[in-house]
């Protein structure tokens, strides 16, 4: 039987309003997305003050070209999580904005000009050519080829993503994930820039491995000792995935916000709502759990400054 909830309030803003009382006045203003805004708020909050949770962070790669680089990095820096899954982009957009600059363009300009004058367009942000390929290929070999000769022949993607952060700032969120121990695991590492240069690097030491296979042994060994477990999953694809995926082998997550653009209409991953992943396995049917459908760079600064003002 279904039952009525609360009255719908209307919101109503002062000049002296907190970001928190904001947030609260959403939780029942009755929609749209408002209300899943809200309840990701007090989702989040549950989840970084249960001390028995491990966290984790997943997050596709196309945020950390934007500004949103930095929210990332100063969550990590507040030792917000415990784990963070991400795909190989992330790691080339840190590398190339840590040693040079992206720049602001638009979704209408005219792509056929841009790749005359060796400017790549990723939405409405302009990426030089020499801010990304060739700056990324001396980096990386330079890192490589450090380890190799302190005796390391072999790697796994957290290990790599260490070692990444290790060379870079605090500008970086992989140097703060570096600082504050906290893996950076890169399931499709080699989909990008970063993974490239590894293959490259093979080919001139063919002894040298990349061991994908211990970064399931770092994840089952932190899953398979943890009381609870809560995600802040940014987009989807193989970084929510394989968020979800790991966690079935603990029934499933306890915390759940996602925040996405997908539709679930066609079945997709990406579209798929949080409580899908609960007939896998993946959530407890009693998680705190809730989809936003927004877009990330938007939405996240607000979540995060709301959340830093509920934690005081």
């Amino acid at each position: 039987m279904i039952k009525p909830g609360r009255p719908v309030k209307d919101i109503s803003i002062k000049k002296d309003d907190s970001i928190q009382s904001i947030f609260d006045a959403m939780s029942e203003s009755g929609g749209f997305e408002s209300r899943n805004l809200a309840e990701g708020l007090d989702i989040l909050y549950a989840m970084n003050q249960d001390k028995a949770c491990l966290k984790f962070l997943s997050f596709v790669a196309a945020v950390t070209s934007t500004g949103l680089r930095g929210i990332i990095r100063d969550m990590l820096k507040n030792k917000m999580f415990d784990v963070v899954i991400t795909t190989c982009g992330a790691l080339d957009h840190d590398i190339a904005r840590y040693f040079s600059n992206y720049l602001e363009g638009s979704f209408t300009l005219d792509d056929n000009e841009l790749v005359e004058k060796n400017i790549h367009r990723l939405g409405n942000v302009l990426v030089p050519m020499e801010s990304y390929g060739p700056l990324i290929e001396e980096k990386m070999q330079a890192f490589l080829e450090k380890v190799y000769k302190s005796g390391k022949k072999e790697m796994s993607t957290f290990e790599i993503t260490r070692m990444i952060g290790e060379n870079l700032g605090e500008s970086s969120f992989l140097y703060w994930a570096y600082k504050n121990n906290i893996p950076v695991i890169v399931p499709g590492i080699m989909d990008g820039a970063v993974g490239s240069q590894i293959w490259f690097f093979t080919q001139k030491h063919s002894d040298f491995k990349l061991n994908v296979a211990a970064d399931s042994d770092l994840l089952s060994g932190l899953i398979f000792k943890a009381k609870k477990s809560g995600a802040l999953m940014i987009g989807g694809g193989i970084s929510k995935h394989h968020t979800l995926w790991w966690n079935q082998y603990r029934d499933g997550l306890d915390y759940v916000v996602y925040i996405t653009t997908a539709q679930e209409f066609d079945g997709s991953l990406s579209g798929a709502l949080v409580r899908e992943a609960i007939s896998w396995g993946k959530v407890t049917q009693k998680a705190k759990q809730t989809t936003i459908h927004a877009e990330a760079t938007t939405i996240l600064p607000f979540l995060y400054s709301a959340l830093l003002a509920k934690l005081k």
